[in-house]
């Protein structure tokens, strides 16, 4: 009898619901070709959940994801919900489906293939072959720390952590620098900040006990920005906090030339969240000239945690090979390429994608 996957698709605001579409007509054509198939709820977050219902991320959608295998989701946000302060912004509810679902650790692979090494700001030589994973811890920290104010005059926040928080997070790293080339990069500001100097004695001690087969380095954070642009192929995993990983992350990011290009996984104690690292663009919505690679990359992580792990890597491989033909979205467009849609470019990477599955 085959599987059934329950999953919560998440469209949100911008280009979330073409890049989200492009996903599951991917699912749907890779399904067939499995034993296993997917139902989808489709729930609103963002501005469009506050459109409809005054609320960035509803109880009835957290109640629903809960209940999911898995939650795709697209992007949220806008300048239509700019005006917008507090528990009502749209990205609110981004942090609040996170926390609810217990997703602490942020995953954000890049990789440069030689095709899309002359995209990126780089030189090509540079970043050809860049393969790194930045672990980003992700319910704690100053995002979330009490107390935190705005008075008028004065604003503060609160980075907060302990040993708890920081001890499951590296284990993340560590454990799946194991199945990479087993090499952890610490980063923090330990010269600094109090909380950066528990975060630094933490992953040591936590090395010792349980990981001393995995290599450990540890940088700071202004360090490690900068080598994330002169040497991005030192890194395997880096592991930080919530705040420098957000920043980090969006660094690395623009290693292949384009947002559009990264995928993530938000992964904890419970359901997982699969999420593009790209905005919704909102210049770019209903025009089809979104790049699907970042949401089709998120799904075949997706794929990976239910335990598909020879459909995620059909995918991958469909994906490099449709890089191999002569077509860009917009975004990695440039003189040489035919520029295609978001749905051709979908179509080309499921067709390729198929050919794995055969």
């Amino acid at each position: 009898m085959s599987k059934i996957y329950k999953i919560a698709l998440m469209p949100g605001d911008g280009i979330g619901p073409e890049v989200i579409a492009e996903s599951v007509k991917l699912l749907d054509a890779v399904a067939e070709q499995s034993d296993f198939s997917f139902e989808y709820t489709e729930v609103l977050a963002g501005g469009a959940a506050i459109d409809a219902q005054n609320d960035p991320m509803p109880q009835h959608t957290v109640d629903i994801c809960k209940s999911s295998d898995a939650v795709l989701l697209g992007a949220v946000g806008g300048p239509k919900w700019d005006n917008l302060t507090g528990a009502m912004r749209p990205e609110s509810g981004l942090l609040k489906i996170r926390k609810e679902l217990g997703a602490f650790a942020n995953l954000r692979p890049v990789a440069v293939p030689p095709s899309l090494a002359e995209s990126s700001p780089l030189r090509p030589a540079a970043v050809i072959g860049v393969d790194l994973l930045t672990v980003r811890e992700l319910i704690g920290g100053i995002y979330f720390g009490r107390p935190s104010g705005n008075d008028g005059q004065e604003a503060f926040n609160t980075m907060r952590y302990t040993v708890g928080e920081i001890e499951r997070v590296a284990r993340v790293a560590f454990e799946w620098a194991r199945k990479r080339r087993n090499k952890v990069t610490s980063v923090d500001k330990a010269n600094v900040l109090d909380v950066s100097r528990l975060w630094r004695d933490t992953v040591k001690k936590l090395h010792a006990a349980e990981f001393s087969d995995v290599a450990l380095d540890h940088m700071y954070i202004d360090n490690a920005s900068m080598q994330m642009v002169i040497n991005p192929r030192q890194f395997d995993v880096i592991v930080t906090g919530n705040l420098f990983g957000d920043i980090l992350s969006d660094v690395s990011a623009t290693l292949g030339g384009s947002l559009g290009l990264l995928p993530s996984a938000s992964i904890g104690s419970g359901v997982g969240l699969f999420e593009p690292v790209h905005g919704s663009a909102p210049d770019l919505a209903g025009q089809g000239k979104a790049n699907p690679i970042a949401m089709i990359l998120s799904t075949a992580m997706m794929l990976d945690s239910l335990g598909e792990s020879r459909s995620a890597t059909a995918i991958r491989q469909g994906l490099d090979a449709a890089l191999g033909y002569n077509s860009r979205t917009g975004d990695l467009w440039h003189e040489g390429y035919k520029k295609i849609s978001t749905s051709e470019m979908g179509d080309l990477i499921r067709t390729e994608t198929l050919k794995n599955l055969y």
